[in-house]
């Protein structure tokens, strides 16, 4: 039988005592990921069926099963390098946002389709460093909003994670001269020792 690290010892037990990891299990659901957004849907009303959606981050696909069951008549265009668990009548690209292929392709689709919501749950890969963690997850969420106010419409709204310390503060008080109404929230889902939050921007101004 294979040994498990130390470290994956302390995932696989967290992931037995998380209670959202196995009410995901129970319910055929591709990740945990699927509860906050479903909470944050249900707080903000962000969905509507015949919505158009930009996903950012969209690997394994938690989030992306939850839209195509919200989003029945409108268009899912869901983004990630890894890959992304979808339905066929999701646009999947796979590539990173800000890149040249990915930007390009993401603009083909985009071009005669103004979105009614952007969504990112993009998080850099942790390096222990936490000044650099720190640095390239704001950078992620600075690509998010470039996305926002290039594709959305005006009235449209941008959900991103955001992981709580130093540029967020100058982030979100440059954000509310592009939207109506921003709040930074904690889906229960979330657990409570991350510092992700997410920032809910309402009615884009344009």
């Amino acid at each position: 039988m294979a040994r498990h690290s130390k470290s994956s010892q302390r995932w696989l037990e967290r992931q037995r005592r998380d209670y959202f990891a196995k009410q995901a299990l129970d319910q055929g659901r591709v990740s945990r990921a699927h509860f906050k957004l479903e909470q944050l849907d249900q707080r903000f009303k962000l969905l509507k069926p015949s919505m158009n959606v930009l996903e950012l981050g969209a690997a394994p696909g938690g989030w992306t099963q939850f839209l195509e069951q919200r989003i029945t008549q409108g268009t899912l265009v869901a983004v990630d390098p890894l890959p992304i668990t979808a339905a066929a009548q999701t646009h999947v690209i796979e590539g990173s946002i800000g890149e040249p292929d990915t930007d390009a392709e993401l603009a083909t689709l985009l071009d005669p389709l103004p979105l009614d919501l952007v969504l990112s749950d993009m998080a850099p890969n942790i390096s222990g460093v936490r000044s650099a963690d720190q640095a390239q997850a704001m950078y992620l969420v600075e690509i998010a909003e470039e996305a926002a106010l290039k594709w959305l419409k005006p009235g449209g709204d941008l959900v991103v994670k955001v992981f709580q310390g130093e540029g967020v503060d100058a982030w979100v008080a440059g954000l509310r001269e592009h939207f109506a109404r921003v709040q930074l929230v904690k889906p229960k889902a979330s657990r409570p020792e991350s510092r992700e939050v997410y920032a809910v921007a309402r009615q884009y101004r344009g």
